[in-house]
C-alpha cells in the first residue's frame, strides 16, 4: 500500500456512492465481475494485532428520544439591500435604506445516496437501548446483533422489528485467565452456572440465537489454545443441554497464529455438534483496507483477497476449517475502525473519528461519515462473496461512555440507514 506523506494533500477522489451511481446497474455488475486490485507483499513477519479492549460496563436501557441526524449546511449570504432615495421638494445628500428583508431558506446538501445492491451482511454491536437503533432494524436488513445489554424486554423487541436478524449476547465478566486454566471442564461448568439462569429465562431464550464466552481470550501458546478448546467444548455441550447456542472463540483482531487453529479443533467440531457459531473480530486502522491487497482509494472486491486484519478470516477458513471440514458459521461480533491496531501507519487515535484528518490527506475529502460508510460498504461487499459469514457487527452504536469516537447513531447514522434501505431484506 501507498502511504502519502500527512503534509501532502491529495485531491478529494469521486466517492464510492457517485461513482456507482454513474456507471448503472449493468455496469455495477461488470465492475464486480472484473475488478481486481493491485496487491502488495507484507514484509514483516509479524502479525499486527491489536490491542485487546478493557470490559466495560453493562450498559442500561435509556431513554432517549432521536436526535435528528447532523448535517452541514450551505447557503448564499444575502447581497446587502441596496439604498434608495427619497425624493422631496429640496435636494438632499442622504439616502434611505429600506428595510432589511428577510433571510433567504438555508439549503442543505443531500448526501449522494449508495445505489442498490444484494443483501447486506452489516450489522451493529449495541451499547445501550436508543430509538435510533430500531429505525435501523425498521430496514428489515440488519444481518446481525450483538449486545452486552439482555434485558428482556429490549431482546423481544429487537427480535419483534427484525425476526430474521441474528441476536448475540455476552456477559460482562472479567477475562478468562488461561494461564491458570488448570480445569477446563470445570471452568465451563462454573461459567454455564453463572450463565443458564439468565439466558433460560423465557423471553431471552426466545429472542437470543447464541451465547459468547469470555471477549478476545488470548492464548499464548498452542497448548493454551488446546486448554481453552476443552472450555468451549464442556461450555457448548452444557448450554445445549439447555437449548442455548453458543458462539465459540470470539478472538481478538489479528489472533490467533494462523498455525494454533488445528488446536482449537475440538471446539469447532463441537459447534458444529450442536448448531453453533465461530465468532472472530475485525478491526483495522487508519482504514479497513490496511494489510489487505486492497487500496483504500478503490473499490475492488476480488474473492481472492485475504488480510491480516480485516478479511483475515479468509486465512482461517480456506487454510486449516474448510478443507477439514470444518466450516462452522461466523460471525464477526466486532468490526470497524480501531486505532489500538498496531505497527500501522497515520495518527494516534481509537475510533473512526480520529482518522477523518489522515483520510483527507489520502485523498478521501472532508466527508469522513461518508468515508467511513464506503470503507464498512467495500468490506460489506467481501462479506457477501463467502457464503458461510453470516454477518459482522459494526463497532458501535449507542456506544458506551468511552467510547464516543467509535459512535455510529449520529454522523455515520444517515449514511447507514440508507445504505441498509437500498438492499433487499434478508
Amino acid at each position: 500500500m501507498t502511504q502519502v506523506d500527512p503534509g501532502t494533500r491529495r485531491p478529494p477522489r469521486r466517492s464510492r456512492r457517485a461513482f456507482l451511481n454513474a456507471l448503472g446497474a449493468v455496469g455495477v455488475l461488470t465492475l464486480a465481475a472484473g475488478c481486481r486490485a493491485r496487491h502488495f507483499t507484507v514484509t514483516s513477519t509479524p502479525t499486527p494485532t491489536r490491542t485487546p479492549r478493557p470490559a466495560t460496563d453493562t450498559p442500561r436501557p435509556a431513554t432517549d428520544t432521536p436526535r435528528p441526524a447532523p448535517s452541514s449546511t450551505g447557503g448564499v449570504t444575502p447581497p446587502p439591500p441596496t439604498p434608495t432615495a427619497t425624493a422631496t421638494g429640496t435636494a438632499t445628500s442622504a439616502a434611505t435604506a429600506t428595510a432589511t428583508p428577510p433571510p433567504r431558506p438555508t439549503a442543505t446538501p443531500t448526501a449522494t445516496p449508495f445505489p442498490p445492491g444484494p443483501p447486506t451482511k452489516l450489522g451493529l454491536f449495541i451499547g445501550r437501548n436508543d430509538p435510533r437503533v430500531f429505525e435501523l432494524l425498521r430496514t428489515r436488513n440488519v444481518a446481525l446483533v450483538k449486545t452486552l445489554e439482555y434485558d428482556p424486554n429490549f431482546a423481544t423487541e429487537i427480535k419483534a422489528t427484525a425476526p430474521q436478524t441474528l441476536l448475540i449476547g455476552r456477559l460482562d465478566i472479567p477475562q478468562l485467565d488461561l494461564d491458570s486454566l488448570t480445569d477446563p471442564a470445570g471452568a465451563a461448568r462454573a461459567f454455564a452456572e453463572k450463565l443458564l439462569p439468565i439466558a433460560t429465562e423465557p423471553r431471552r431464550l426466545a429472542a437470543f440465537d447464541g451465547w459468547e464466552a469470555y471477549n478476545e481470550p488470548t492464548p499464548s501458546s498452542p497448548e493454551q489454545m488446546a486448554r481453552l478448546a476443552r472450555f468451549e467444548v464442556e461450555r457448548t455441550r452444557l448450554l445445549a443441554e439447555a437449548g442455548v447456542r453458543s458462539v465459540i472463540g470470539n478472538f481478538g483482531t489479528g489472533l490467533p497464529p494462523l498455525e494454533w487453529w488445528p488446536d482449537f479443533r475440538p471446539a469447532l467440531e463441537a459447534a458444529l455438534k450442536y448448531d453453533g457459531y465461530l465468532g472472530l473480530h475485525e478491526y483495522s486502522a487508519p482504514t479497513m483496507q490496511f494489510n489487505t491487497p486492497q487500496d483504500p482509494l478503490g473499490w475492488g472486491t476480488d474473492p481472492a483477497q485475504e488480510g491480516w486484519l480485516t478479511l483475515r478470516y479468509r486465512k482461517v477458513y480456506r487454510g486449516y476449517l474448510q478443507p477439514n471440514g470444518l466450516a462452522v458459521p461466523l460471525l464477526l461480533t466486532e468490526v470497524g475502525i480501531d486505532g489500538y491496531v498496531t505497527n500501522r501507519p497515520g495518527p494516534p487515535g481509537m475510533g473512526w473519528k480520529d482518522f477523518a484528518g489522515y483520510w483527507d490527506t489520502l485523498g478521501m475529502g472532508t466527508d469522513a461519515p461518508g468515508n467511513y460508510m464506503e470503507q464498512l460498504a467495500w468490506y460489506d461487499a467481501s462479506l457477501q462473496q463467502d457464503a458461510y459469514v453470516r454477518g459482522a457487527a459494526i463497532f458501535a452504536a449507542a456506544a458506551s461512555p468511552g467510547w464516543e469516537s467509535f459512535e455510529l447513531l449520529d454522523a455515520v447514522y444517515p449514511f447507514l440507514r440508507q445504505y441498509l434501505s437500498v438492499h433487499p431484506p434478508h
